[in-house]
């Protein structure tokens, strides 16, 4: 799944103005297709703008390095 960067949000808002002109044209014109097609785009910019700001607020989670264990009987062997 492709995440957001919240950077990006001006641009999200950008792009729903563009999408809601688009959907007023098709509506003018009974364009019921395309209505469709940009509702749905609608619902998934929205969706994406909630994840960006949810991910804004809690930043990003540090997951560290992973460690790998010294196996003691492989060093007192040799």
């Amino acid at each position: 799944m492709l995440s957001v960067n919240p950077k990006m949000l001006p641009r999200l808002d950008e792009l729903e103005e563009d999408l809601l002109a688009r959907r007023e044209r098709a509506v003018a014109e009974d364009w019921g297709g395309e209505i469709d097609g940009l509702d749905l785009t609608l619902t998934f910019l929205c969706s994406k703008r909630d994840q960006a700001r949810r991910f804004e607020r809690s930043g990003p989670v540090p997951l560290g390095l992973p460690t790998i264990p010294h196996q003691v009987s492989q060093l007192t062997e040799g």
